[in-house]
Parts: C-alpha cells; sequence; structure tokens
C-alpha cells in the first residue's frame, strides 16, 4: 500500500512543510481568520504543532489576505466564497475518488490495495491535464452564470430596487416508487438507478439552457429563466425518463415566479409550490401552477389542461394544469380530469 504522506503531498502539489503557526506567520495572516478559511473550506482542525501545511496553503491565506486587505471583499464575504468553493469540491473530489475505485477495483464498496496504487499511478502521470478542466468548467458556469445575472439587471423597471427577485421557472422531477425501490435492489443497482436518472436530467437541462440547481438521490432540482426553457425541460425529462427502461418514471412540478438566490441553492415560495405540485403529479406526467399555465398560453408547442384546484400543505388551494406537448392528444400518462368550468 504506497505511503498515505506520500499520497497527501502529490495530490496536495507540494510537501508538507508548515506547522499551523507558521503558516499563520508566513502568510501574514491572523490565527483567527485561518481558522475560520480551513474550516470552511471543509479541512479538519490540527494541532498546532503538527506539520500539515504546503506552501499552496500558505499562498492561499495570502491571497485571501490580500482580497481583504485591498478592499476587493470584506472577511464575511471571503469566508461565504470560500465555503462555496470548499463545499463543491468536496463533492468533485468524493465523486471523482468513488468513480475511479469503481473503475479500477473489484466493484467493491472500498478499493483494495492495488486499485489505491493504480490511482495513485494515474494520479502522478495525469493530475496536471485535470486540474485546468476544473478551472475550465469554472469559467464557463461563471460566464453562464455572470449572463443571467446581467440579463436578469436589464429586465428591472429603472430606478428599482436591486433585492427585486428574478421571475424563474423552478421545476421538481422526482422518482416514483424509489423508496420501494431502494428495498429491492442491492446497493450498487440502486447507486446505478441514481446515477442514470441524474445523468439524464443534469443532460437535458444543460442543452435546453437550464441550471441544475442540485441533486437529491431520487430527485432533482432545476431552475430556467424563461417560462418555455421551463416546461421544455420539465417535459424532455418526464419523457425521458419515460422511455429509459433502468430508471422508474418521475412526476415533475414546475411553478413560475420570485425566487431568492443563495449559496447556488433557490429559496422561496415557488420553490416550495413546485415541490407540492410534484406531488400531485402522475407518473410520466407534468404539472404546473397557473403562473406557469399563463405564460405558456403565448407559446407554441405547449398545452394546458385546467385540473381539480388542490389544497396544498402551507400554500392554501392552488390552481394546478397539466402540461403537454402541443400536437399531442391527452395520454393515459395525465393526472386527473379536468375540473367542470
Amino acid at each position: 500500500m504506497p505511503d498515505p504522506k506520500e499520497i497527501e503531498e502529490l495530490l496536495l502539489g507540494g510537501e508538507l512543510l508548515y506547522t499551523r503557526v507558521d503558516a499563520v506567520e508566513r502568510a501574514g495572516v491572523s490565527r483567527e481568520f485561518s481558522g475560520q478559511v480551513w474550516k470552511a473550506f471543509g479541512y479538519p482542525s490540527m494541532p498546532d504543532g503538527e506539520v500539515a501545511y504546503t506552501d499552496g496553503d500558505v499562498a492561499a491565506l495570502n491571497r485571501l489576505g490580500r482580497l481583504m486587505d485591498e478592499g476587493v471583499l470584506d472577511e464575511d464575504a471571503v469566508i461565504r466564497l470560500v465555503r462555496a468553493f470548499g463545499q463543491t469540491m468536496t463533492r468533485l473530489a468524493e465523486w471523482q475518488v468513488n468513480l475511479l475505485s469503481h473503475m479500477i477495483g473489484p466493484g467493491g464498496d472500498e478499493p483494495d490495495a492495488e486499485s489505491v496504487r493504480t490511482i495513485v499511478e494515474l494520479a502522478e502521470k495525469h493530475i496536471g491535464e485535470f486540474e485546468p478542466l476544473v478551472v475550465h468548467a469554472w469559467r464557463r458556469q461563471l460566464a453562464a452564470a455572470g449572463t443571467r445575472a446581467i440579463a436578469a439587471a436589464a429586465t428591472r423597471e429603472p430606478g428599482s430596487s436591486g433585492a427585486v427577485r428574478p421571475q424563474i421557472a423552478v421545476g421538481f422531477a422526482d422518482m416514483v416508487s424509489f423508496t420501494q425501490m431502494s428495498r429491492e435492489l442491492e446497493e450498487l443497482e440502486l447507486a446505478r438507478v441514481v446515477e442514470r436518472f441524474e445523468e439524464t436530467a443534469s443532460d437535458i437541462v444543460a442543452s435546453c439552457g437550464g441550471r441544475l440547481v442540485k441533486t437529491l438521490g431520487d430527485e432533482v432540482l432545476f431552475c430556467a429563466d424563461t417560462p418555455a426553457v421551463g416546461g421544455e425541460i420539465a417535459l424532455a425529462i418526464a419523457q425521458a425518463i419515460t422511455d429509459e427502461t433502468e430508471v422508474p418514471d418521475v412526476r415533475v412540478g414546475v411553478a413560475y415566479g420570485p425566487v431568492l438566490s443563495l449559496m447556488g441553492d433557490v429559496f422561496g415560495t415557488t420553490v416550495n409550490l413546485a415541490a407540492r405540485l410534484t406531488k400531485l403529479a402522475r407518473p410520466g406526467s407534468v404539472v404546473i401552477d397557473a403562473e406557469l399555465a399563463a405564460e405558456l398560453e403565448k407559446e407554441p408547442g405547449f398545452a394546458t389542461t385546467r385540473i381539480v384546484r388542490r389544497p396544498v400543505r402551507g400554500l392554501g388551494i392552488v390552481q394546478p394544469y397539466v402540461l403537454r406537448r402541443g400536437r399531442d392528444e391527452p395520454g393515459p400518462g395525465d393526472v386527473a380530469a379536468p375540473a367542470a368550468g
């Protein structure tokens, strides 16, 4: 088995040279600030006397300190920024190691010694090629997020407050009978179903021009800047999963309205309504709120059918609609019969 210290130094890109006290002194920041930064990154606390930091760690602290000294960001903003990086990279790293372990290893839950040795050899040869891909993906997503922010700002009325929340389409796609399936399948089989579901949904969201906010195992949350894109994503996911033999059908619920965006996630009544609408849908169908239905009436290619008003937890009585392709006749996957009148 390769030496753990050697593996750590290989992946960190430098030797472990400094204690916490040394790193703080070299970076020119306070001990308290360094502690906040390491916690925000998601790093474990180290005893003061343990040699656990590299030149890269010192450089990172120094850069963050300069951002504050030059007035680019205050301390609170720096910590929030670091936390966003830390949480994102934690999941990315776990995903990559698990992926390599299953590709190389014998198929168990944990890699054996030979698998670890192979992964280390791959890292030694190719980590320099992987690192620029992370930056490339970040820049691409940053450009997309910046473009969305500019477009949202352009739609505000002159003189309006910057706190105005954007109107977007928010949708949930939820796998049917996931709890029962989780009892019937082996862990690896279940993981493959979840992975296939997430792959299908994320590919559709990206190709349509939406944003995958997060995945929750049997559920995905997505957003779209326009009603038409939100409707297209919802219908495409429902149809694609229906055609996917490895994955159970999904219910999709979408609402249109203002949201609060924070740390890459979205919050608010519109998000809650989309979640509630998902529970009203039958397998393979899409249910939307009245606001989105009104917007999609103006768009070709969509057809909406009003169904019976329903009480939903925390939101009172709502008027849901079934969303279909405009050229399609009602099918067996649609939800309840239209309301009278």
